[in-house]
């Protein structure tokens, strides 16, 4: 039995852990320096970031005044169940004018 031990080979007793083996040169990963796949926008004046711009705003609140007072002015028919002139054509003009500028108001440009 002597003859198969070899000199300085660890021996192993079965209550004993395995000796951990450490490598005398560790080879660690240079440090990667990665750009971020996102991509900030530019930022320019909030004036130009906004969708509308003050005449866009300007003509929309226009619009829903003039749709108002479309709706007014049908409320204001003496005739039975509104079929009189007020109710039946000046009335539904002035709504349909003020849907006419609602349209034009979202899809006019703001300027610059």
């Amino acid at each position: 039995m002597a003859k198969d031990k070899q000199a300085g080979a660890p021996t192993l007793v079965r209550d004993q852990p395995a000796p951990k083996i450490v490598a005398t040169t560790s080879v660690l990963p240079k440090p990667v320096t990665t750009r971020s796949s996102v991509v900030e926008p530019i930022r320019r004046d909030t004036a130009a970031a906004l969708p509308f711009g003050r005449q866009n705003y300007t003509l929309m609140l226009a619009g829903i005044g003039i749709i108002l007072a479309g709706f007014f002015i049908m409320s204001l028919d003496k005739e039975e169940f509104g079929f009189g002139f007020l109710g039946l054509t000046l009335g539904p003009l002035v709504v349909m004018g003020g849907f006419m500028l609602e349209f034009f108001a979202i899809l006019a440009r703001p300027k610059a």
